[in-house]
């Protein structure tokens, strides 16, 4: 008993020293899954909390079941357009860009390292794939607002590379110990079943938990122990058949996640601390089982090999794949800069080991290493990078306090109540429009049944159909406190994108350019970006900077004048003026 007390305790104190320092990491930019790796390393046999723990296989156990939520999560949170943006390119990188990437990192471990050609092999298909984890928490958690093709591109990406990643690696332990030797047909065969297999129950799992959710009518508390029950189930059962389970489990959240849910506003937050506790167990898990003496024997092969997957691999591949979707060269730099490696490169390791491979506990090691040189380096700089390339655009408007109320039998309606800030347009006197049918205010003491006036601290409750809650998030949000960046990204004036260009020239005085005098400005930039336009999109026209400034129903409404515009950087400017940002360096 006084062992399981005590494992229960060192687990309970682990976890709270994990949530009280990742609000340090908060505060310093600090990649807080490097933080929850450090603090496994520290309560490790190497470490003033001298844990002994050498379990591989309980290791592997924790790691993917966490992975298995964590994705789910990520899938649940994933709009389902988005998706269909990104999912052609995405799709280029975790296939095709993946093969590059484990090709040059395995050439590397070869030619460079004199490693025999199996181990570099099975090392590129181990640092191959880019890490979901850390990539979706680093953009999301991490409050990092770059356009949305960019970001849904990686999230996807991410969600969908495991499955060749972990297939090779298999298939390379299976041959190399002696208990496979199918054909190349039969491996083609169980890899078209690895991918088919799990979009085939991925699908069905979202759809099953769907009806779950609308059907039961389960207690409130119950519905979200229920969907992650099932989400774990669907995992498990998918690999049981042979096939990817972490690509189901993307999958049903993206399904589950785009449909009308009963207790939405629970799910949500029960999966927040759910996906909070998995990240904390997995890396800890992970740091526990490291052994930070025996990184020495293998510092130099694991810096030789971040290298080559960081500067050369990753945006090789990524400029090859990229290139016929239409996207820019600044673009290109951020996504292969943003190819993290995480907990799915250290889980991938302990498969050899798993497997009775002889002599790879230096793959575990250069696999860590190189995770926490990724996370150290990329982790720490995706931001400032992101600013240096121009890739940050403002956060859609959200509300400061926003509760949602799910009303049982009218699955087209909810009630959702908003705390009203000082600098909301209503609280400052603007009319509500018809749409918006408030049915009471809380003020202070007070219950009002028929507010017709608003004041800041308000909370006020709406009916509303689901359509109407981001536009009720939109109007009841606080102003932005960033008016100088705003006249950065969408120009010092507005105007009617109906307007044309010769207008346009005539008034602010321009020398003539190439542009169609005759064109509307929403007719030269449906010419440059075709249905691909979003917020922020610039055209570069002499001496002007014309930027999408307001969309709505897909056609582009107004736009914003930058009467000195930045010019165009080359590369080298945007990393010399990345590095003066960051480092102070001139």
């Amino acid at each position: 008993m006084h062992d399981v007390d005590l494992i229960i305790l060192v687990c309970a104190g682990l976890t709270v020293i994990s949530v009280l320092t990742s609000v340090v990491a908060f505060r310093v930019g600090a990649p807080f899954l490097l933080l929850f790796l450090a603090i496994g390393l520290v309560a490790g046999e190497d470490g003033p909390g001298g844990i002994v723990f050498n379990d591989a296989r309980a290791a592997f156990l924790v790691g993917s079941a966490a992975l298995a939520v964590i994705l789910f999560d990520c899938g649940f949170r994933t709009r389902l357009a988005s998706f269909r943006h990104a999912a052609a390119p995405a799709v280029a990188l975790a296939t095709v860009g993946l093969a590059a990437t484990i090709a040059i990192v395995a050439a590397a471990g070869h030619y460079l390292l004199h490693f025999p050609w199996v181990p570099a092999l099975l090392l590129g298909t181990i640092l191959g794939s880019t890490d979901a984890a850390a990539l979706f928490f680093l953009l999301r958690v991490g409050g990092i607002t770059i356009r949305d093709r960019v970001r849904s591109t990686l999230e996807v990406e991410s969600g969908t590379n495991d499955p060749l990643a972990i297939f090779l690696t298999l298939t390379l332990v299976a041959v190399t110990s002696g208990t496979e030797r199918d054909d190349w047909v039969s491996l083609a065969a169980r890899l078209a079943w690895q991918a088919g297999g799990g979009i085939a129950f991925g699908v069905a799992g979202g759809l099953v938990i769907v009806a779950v959710v609308n059907r039961l009518r389960l207690e409130p508390g119950l519905t979200p122990v229920v969907v992650m029950a099932l989400a774990i189930a669907l995992f498990a059962l998918t690999n049981e058949v042979g096939a990817s389970g972490f690509l189901a489990a993307y999958l049903a959240g993206l399904v589950a996640g785009n449909a009308r849910l009963q207790s939405l506003g629970a799910l949500r937050r029960f999966q927040d601390g759910v996906t909070w506790l998995a990240q904390i167990a997995m890396f800890v898990t992970l740091g526990l089982l490291a052994t930070p003496h025996q990184f020495r024997a293998v510092l130099d092969p694991s810096l030789v090999l971040a290298a080559v997957l960081i500067f050369v691999a990753r945006p090789a591949a990524v400029m090859l794949c990229l290139l016929p979707f239409r996207f820019g060269l600044r673009e290109r730099v951020f996504i292969a800069w943003v190819g993290l490696r995480g907990a799915v490169s250290i889980l991938l390791a302990l498969v050899p080991q798993l497997g009775g491979m002889p002599g790879v506990s230096a793959l575990f090691n250069i696999a860590f290493a190189v995770v926490v040189v990724s996370l150290l380096l990329q982790g720490w700089t995706v931001r400032p990078l992101a600013r240096a390339l121009r890739l940050i655009v403002p956060g859609a408007a959200a509300p400061t306090d926003r509760t949602e109320i799910d009303l049982p039998g009218l699955d087209e309606h909810e009630i959702v109540a908003y705390r009203l800030p000082p600098d909301s347009a209503i609280a400052r006197g603007r009319d509500l429009p018809r749409w918006a049918r408030p049915v009471l205010v809380r003020r202070e003491r007070q219950v009002i049944t028929a507010p017709r006036q608003f004041e800041a601290g308000d909370q006020v409750y709406f009916l509303a159909t689901p359509p109407q809650v981001p536009l009720l998030d939109k109007l009841l949000a606080a102003a932005s406190d960033a008016a100088d960046e705003e006249s950065t990204l969408y120009g010092d004036f507005a105007i009617g994108a109906a307007v044309t260009f010769k207008a346009l020239r005539e008034t602010y005085g321009l020398s003539p350019t190439s542009a169609d005098d005759r064109a509307t400005l929403a007719e030269l930039f449906e010419r440059e970006f075709a249905t691909d336009l979003e917020l922020g999109d610039r055209l570069h026209l002499g001496p002007v900077d014309l930027i999408a400034r307001e969309i709505g129903d897909g056609r582009l409404l107004s736009v914003g004048i930058a009467l000195e515009p930045t010019p165009p950087r080359g590369l080298a400017r945007t990393v010399r003026a990345w590095l003066a940002r960051t480092i102070g360096m001139r």
